[in-house]
């Protein structure tokens, strides 16, 4: 039987070579290997919403080399990292079936509802804070899926924001990948123990010799005087929510950020942050002094 084609439409032909003939006659430049995905996912594996995500809920550019975009990933769930008050640490592996040498492991911040939290932010936290910037108000009055985030989720929106504006400050914080309703993927922060890959420990896990020490001093100078002139102030700063990467240190849990001059006690909880942090470097042995950084910051501040 002879297939019929539409009018127009060139038929191929019937008389072509044998296939090895046409084969060896096709331009190797439009011959590809073709591989296809699964259809179902087993428990635990999902597919990455990547594609879906609007250009807000991505990480800034220029991304890190090691982000995977590829639209056949997999989200791989691998365990819990940490439990907290408002949400809980998850390990995720990103990875295309077909590129798996390319797989990243990630940090995933799930916020719970307001149902099962087991803290509240305190007002003095949010006052004087602009939540509601001019584009998430054209993303809630437009319904899109940024907007439908922003209205579901304040912790998680908040925490985006910051991290995403704090990499571009060029503070040292986990690099934010994608926010996914009240979930944050992030950057896994790691240090190398005997050859193996494990989570960066918090500050007040560790005891670094005396050089390291005065280095991660100055580093923590150097980040809240960029934060500081920038008008932002962590609000909970502490050993135990800043991660000591090997040699450099990372601030993370940040959803609690503090506008310092819209904030009627923008400089208490600068001062507070402060007296944190300088609370345990002289515990470690190295003489610093609260009041002294708190004047320095302010210096940069204004």
């Amino acid at each position: 039987m002879t297939p019929e084609f539409p009018e127009g439409f060139l038929a191929p032909s019937t008389t072509a070579l044998p296939i090895e003939g046409r084969l060896a006659d096709v331009d190797e430049q439009f011959v590809f290997d073709y591989a296809g995905y699964a259809d179902d996912l087993p428990p635990g594996q999902r597919w990455s919403p990547w594609d879906d995500l609007e250009a807000l809920m991505k990480g800034p550019e220029p991304r890190p080399d090691w982000v995977v975009t590829s639209s056949g990933a997999i989200d791989t769930d691998l365990g819990i990292l940490k439990t907290g008050k408002e949400a809980d640490v998850f390990l995720v592996e990103r990875a295309d079936p077909h590129r798996p040498e390319d797989g990243v492991v990630m940090a995933a911040k799930r916020y719970r509802d307001t149902d099962h939290r087991t803290f509240h932010r305190a007002a003095a936290y949010t006052e004087g804070r602009s939540m509601k910037r001019s584009r998430d108000n054209r993303a809630l009055k437009r319904k899109s899926t940024w907007g439908r985030i922003v209205a579901a989720g304040e912790w998680a929106t908040s925490e985006w924001g910051a991290l995403r504006r704090l990499w571009e400050l060029g503070v040292p914080v986990p690099y934010p990948v994608q926010i996914d309703e009240t979930e944050i993927m992030m950057e896994w922060i790691t240090h190398v123990v005997d050859g193996e890959v494990q989570t960066a420990p918090r500050l007040a896990q560790v005891r670094p010799g005396r050089d390291l020490l005065e280095s991660y001093f100055e580093q923590l100078r150097d980040a809240l005087a960029t934060m500081a002139q920038a008008g932002i102030v962590h609000g909970d700063l502490s050993p135990y929510n800043t991660l000591a990467a090997g040699e450099r240190l990372v601030v993370i849990d940040l959803p609690q950020i503090v506008d310092l001059v819209g904030n009627p006690r923008g400089m208490d909880f600068l001062l507070r942050d402060c007296t944190n942090m300088c609370q345990w470097f002289r515990a470690r042995g190295l003489e610093v002094d609260e009041q002294e950084l708190f004047g320095d910051l302010m210096a940069h501040a204004f």
